[in-house]
């Protein structure tokens, strides 16, 4: 995740010799950037910390004028704790922020923190606010998690294309083109989704034949749920191991 959205403030017209990356594993990062192994010398203006958060423990006591932290599940006190920061604000993105069509969320830091924040995270895409740090569990299992269950979804509507005889390379295509272009239209509609379902829905027609699978005991609304539950513990189970 932190490479992707290197790239993205890259692409976006960061200067690659403003951008130092520490990490001792580093590989194929854009040109310009500086690569350190172990911290220098000195605090950064800014620090994103990107690392798994089951590494957290294994981090140096670094220094920085704000950082802001990438990781799932570590509290904004937990890393108050193990780093000296002016200001401590968590962000979670996802992966289309390579593209500058992600969702960052944000919380915490003074008022020239959540600026700073908001300012360097604007390339990446939507930008919101969350109103409380425990929402992020909730932010975590939504568009965090968000495009790997969107993937499975995709893969599961390739797949039954072709089981319908379509060439599996094909159903693919259509299968992404028709996810990308209902989300466009549902972004540029202001329309909420089930009254666009509807709208394609004729009554006594293909559409509806679907429909009623999915809905019926609502299934699909049921099985999000859980899926969506399922990461939001595993986000909670994530910063109570922080917090210890």
């Amino acid at each position: 995740m932190g490479g992707a959205m290197l790239r993205r403030w890259i692409a976006a017209g960061a200067d690659p010799a403003t951008i130092t990356v520490i990490d001792p594993w580093a590989k194929d990062l854009p040109e310009g950037v500086t690569v350190l192994t172990e911290p220098g010398e000195g605090a950064p203006e800014v620090l994103v910390l990107a690392v798994k958060p089951q590494q957290l423990d294994a981090m140096p006591r670094l220094k920085a004028g704000v950082l802001i932290s990438i990781l799932a599940g570590v509290e904004e006190a937990a890393l108050a704790s193990r780093f000296d920061a002016g200001a401590v604000v968590r962000a979670m993105p996802n992966l289309p922020v390579s593209l500058g069509r992600g969702v960052v969320a944000l919380h915490g830091g003074d008022a020239e923190a959540r600026h700073v924040a908001e300012t360097l995270m604007a390339p990446l895409g939507i930008v919101e606010w969350i109103g409380e740090e425990k929402l992020f569990d909730a932010v975590t299992a939504l568009s965090g998690s968000g495009p790997g269950f969107v993937y499975r979804f995709l893969e599961a509507l390739a797949e039954g294309g072709a089981g319908l005889g379509l060439p599996a390379d094909q159903a693919l295509r259509f299968a992404v083109a028709t996810v990308e272009g209902a989300a466009a239209l549902a972004a540029a509609s202001g329309e909420p989704p089930a009254v666009l379902a509807e709208r394609v829905a004729s009554p006594g027609g293909t559409t509806r034949a679907g429909l009623n699978v999915l809905d019926h005991d609502h299934a699909l609304q049921d099985l999000i749920a859980a899926t969506l539950d399922a990461a939001a513990k595993r986000s909670a189970e994530l910063a109570a191991a922080a917090r210890g």
